[in-house]
């Protein structure tokens, strides 16, 4: 049977759709032997129960985050792996940062209400690590912003479509949210006793406009271990790309050893699964070996 393994997933302790036991059963389900949980800036999701529940389905977790941060105003994320969750200063730190999504929150619900949009601020404030995508999901979803989304849009747009068009930077809702540094990131998960990974940098591309000399620029500051260079990127108009050789050749060339990843949120017939299921996308078993060794050293 094909190994795989999964290092890049979400759940509903941040923007997945998946409770963290869901997690499990579906990493279960499609012959995955190994995860990390990156919900985004927390890691409410790791509870004795799931470490007792992960192990009766014979599936292996190494502890993961996923921090948001931004390098010249570009919003970059930074993985942390095999990480200490009992450090309080790790925790505390987190907290912080998870304290500047409900500001942003706040300021970002004024400027999308000024452009004609209505959100259920109260139930996003519920959302301890909330992100855009719950922001934009909620505007997307109801039908008081039906009219105004046609009108805009031409259709009701998915969530990241409207991320793009409207609230990230240079955008008619754009809000500067205070947050950390890659490097700063990369010090946070080092005192907590992790690796760092910088996340999808195919995305920074395909995005931000980012060219590798920018990407070279963000790994010389903030020094990372590894590169998720593994990644099929799905942009805001369901167009895959699987540009991994291309950054697998990146990644030796900076002396970085690669990591796998989904960013699984939910099941939409389209984004990479649990395990990249349903891609063409595998990895040799020497391969994953390598990357859980490197990971756990």
């Amino acid at each position: 049977m094909l190994k795989r393994i999964d290092l890049h997933i979400h759940t509903t302790a941040s923007d997945g759709r998946l409770t963290p036991k869901e997690v499990i059963d579906e990493a279960h389900k499609n012959g995955v032997s190994l995860i990390a949980i990156t919900d985004h800036d927390t890691i409410e999701a790791y509870t004795d129960e799931l470490f007792k529940y992960a192990k009766s389905k014979n599936i292996e977790i190494i502890k993961g985050v996923e921090i948001s941060t931004k390098n010249n105003k570009v919003g970059i994320h930074v993985l942390g792996y095999n990480i200490d969750i009992k450090n309080n200063k790790f925790k505390e730190k987190l907290s912080k940062i998870r304290n500047s999504r409900h500001d942003y929150l706040h300021k970002v619900s004024k400027r999308l209400n000024e452009l004609g949009y209505i959100l259920n601020v109260e139930e996003l404030d519920k959302i301890e690590a909330v992100t855009k995508a719950h922001i934009a999901l909620d505007v997307i979803s109801s039908e008081k912003n039906k009219e105004k989304l046609i009108r805009t849009f031409g259709h009701i747009p998915n969530k990241g479509e409207f991320i793009e068009t409207i609230m990230n930077e240079n955008c008619p809702a754009y809000v500067n949210k205070e947050t950390v540094t890659p490097k700063e990131a990369a010090k946070i998960i080092r005192e907590a006793g992790g690796k760092v990974v910088l996340a999808h940098p195919v995305a920074y591309v395909h995005e931000d406009n980012l060219t590798d000399i920018d990407i070279s620029n963000i790994i010389n500051d903030m020094k990372p271990d590894g590169l998720e260079a593994n990644y099929i990127y799905v942009n805001k108009d369901n167009n895959k790309f699987d540009e991994t050789k291309k950054w697998n050749d990146f990644a030796k060339v900076h002396n970085l050893f690669v990591t796998i990843g989904s960013d699984f949120h939910a099941k939409d017939g389209i984004s990479p699964e649990i395990g990249l299921v349903n891609t063409s996308f595998t990895l040799k078993e020497k391969t994953i070996n390598e990357i859980i060794n490197k990971l756990k050293q």
